[in-house]
């Protein structure tokens, strides 16, 4: 297929581009590289540097191609950021996606991967989290990724679009083969952030909260490494049908606390990684564990990476051979 990917040198984007390129589909990027890297893109893969925002010229890629598919990574994802700057997140994420339907459905193109987030949960009452859990997302950024949601599901009925929303749980880890990993300015994400202590390029991390109802105190997130999202894109950009919407939860089904995460890194990297004990960050839940076995049943998707320490070794792996992150242009 010739696939049309937004944001697609971003950390999960450019992982995604690259499986797609390894599979024999044809891939054009549109990136403005605000947070993406130019290096990332696969060499196989055309890049357009440009904004998604930018009605007149995404107009023009569509029309001068015909893209069977569309993925689409484009968006802003901090939920920090999200509380303080809400109008712009509704702006770049629901505003700019809003265009990019438009343009697609004036382009005839029927098919779309989202990239969504478990953010759209909110506080689940319970875990595994399945996708029939109700979604109510506690912050800008979860809502954001709701109303596309909304959008993707109107549009099949209105105009045959088919589309699929892959809620990711927390993206890590780096490429088997140690050509990209995670390289964000500044970095919020734990692993690498972990990672960073212990290069020596933090003295210390914070650890947000240990007195949550789990078994050491610390929140318990499902770690799903990033090949394993790229795979799961994949798949379901290969099965979608025009006027169906489907959307998956992409985890491994597994849990590890903070402190779980920061052992396995000590025993990875044979450092210390000196933390401080500090106050929860509001709207942490304590446990975001996925059901995933939908995507399993539906599509033939697996994990390939379930042990922390192997995921965690991926990421060490590149930014030993990475110490200053993406060396771009």
């Amino acid at each position: 297929m010739r696939i049309f990917v937004t944001g697609g040198a971003g950390y999960v984007g450019s992982h995604c581009v690259k499986d797609l390129c390894e599979h024999g589909h044809e891939v054009v990027v549109i990136d403005n590289l605000c947070k993406g890297h130019r290096s990332a893109v696969y060499a196989k893969a055309r890049l357009i540097e440009g904004d998604v925002g930018d009605a007149k010229l995404l107009r023009s890629i569509l029309t001068a191609t015909k893209f069977d598919a569309v993925m689409h990574f484009a968006a802003s994802a901090e939920v920090g950021e999200s509380v303080r700057e809400p109008l712009s997140y509704y702006h770049n994420n629901v505003s700019n996606t809003l265009t990019l339907l438009e343009l697609m459905r004036d382009a005839g193109i029927h098919k779309i991967v989202f990239s969504s987030s478990c953010a759209t949960y909110g506080m689940p009452a319970s875990v595994p989290i399945r996708e029939d859990t109700p979604q109510l997302p506690i912050n800008p950024y979860g809502r954001t990724k709701l109303a596309v949601e909304w959008m993707l599901a109107d549009s099949a009925s209105a105009w045959g679009l088919g589309s699929c929303a892959l809620r990711y749980f927390n993206a890590c880890g780096a490429a088997r083969d140690g050509s990209i990993g995670e390289d964000h300015n500044p970095e919020s994400h734990l692993i690498p952030i972990i990672l960073e202590t212990a290069r020596g390029r933090r003295s210390q991390m914070s650890v947000f909260g240990t007195d949550y109802d789990t078994p050491d105190g610390t929140c318990i997130r499902d770690y799903i490494h990033v090949e394993d999202l790229a795979s799961a894109h994949r798949l379901a950009i290969e099965a979608i049908e025009p006027g169906v919407g489907q959307a998956f939860n992409i985890g491994t089904g597994r849990g590890n606390s903070v402190l779980e995460v920061i052992e396995a890194a000590r025993r990875i990297t044979g450092q210390e990684i000196t933390i401080e004990e500090v106050d929860r960050r509001p709207g942490d839940p304590p446990i975001l564990i996925a059901d995933a076995s939908r995507i399993g049943q539906e599509l033939g998707w697996k994990p390939d990476w379930t042990d922390i320490e192997d995921i965690v070794g991926s990421a060490w792996q590149w930014h030993q051979s990475h110490p200053e992150g993406f060396e771009d242009d």
